[in-house]
């Protein structure tokens, strides 16, 4: 297996399983448009998010790395209409194309983003004592991972879903002499995960168009 198989893989998949959507496409177009770098989900992890989503009947989402809201817009799609989703981006520019995808797929009602360092959003948005979150997707610098984490569930309650996006990375979290940040971090992420009390978790690796990574998903427990 080699990446242009599985490239050909996730492509078939695609169309076979997901509908046509100028929404989705118009995002991506205007993100490469701007310069934002290509580090969305791949359509079909999109797709899987909508559907955990949807799953998990959340009515309150909380996503930490919007970049040009790719992302936000699957999950936004999962809310109820009376839903809503906190999405938080370190870059202005980021966030004024994200604001505009968002806007396109009819979704700016549902959706508020935060513009700065995540790690003070979270500080203040858990400083507002809000409801709960049902389901948070973890997609910003990896580095800050277990902190993100920290917060995650802060802001959770019993059942809440928690995903976290590369956490694979091409298998270099298992090199001990890797000493690139983003997989000190992710191991770092990855050992919290599994050892917190409050969380009952696994990890599923990928391949396709985004290469060799995986994914983690959490609950946190009664």
């Amino acid at each position: 297996m080699n990446q242009n198989r599985w490239n050909a893989v996730d492509r078939y998949l695609a169309d076979a399983l997901i509908s046509p959507d100028q929404r989705i496409e118009d995002a991506l177009d205007a993100n490469a448009c701007a310069g934002l770098p290509a580090i969305d989900v791949a359509p079909s992890q999109g797709k899987m998010l909508h559907l955990l989503a949807r799953v998990q009947g959340a009515r309150r989402i909380l996503e930490i790395g919007t970049l040009g809201g790719y992302s936000t817009i699957w999950l936004a799609r999962a809310l109820p209409a009376d839903g809503r989703l906190v999405t938080l981006e370190l870059e202005q520019k980021h966030a004024n194309v994200a604001s505009s995808n968002i806007h396109r797929a009819g979704l700016s009602s549902l959706v508020e983003i935060r513009v700065g360092p995540a790690l003070e959003s979270l500080e203040k948005l858990h400083a507002e004592n809000p409801e709960p979150f049902d389901f948070i997707f973890l997609d910003a610098d990896k580095p800050n991972n277990p902190n993100y984490l920290d917060w995650a569930v802060k802001l959770s309650r019993p059942g809440t879903l928690i995903l976290a996006d590369n956490v694979v990375r091409d298998g270099a979290i298992i090199d001990p002499d890797n000493r690139d940040p983003r997989i000190l971090g992710t191991r770092s992420f990855l050992e919290k995960l599994g050892n917190h009390p409050r969380l009952d978790a696994t990890a599923i690796q990928t391949v396709g168009v985004k290469g060799y990574d995986g994914f983690a998903l959490a609950v946190v427990k009664p």
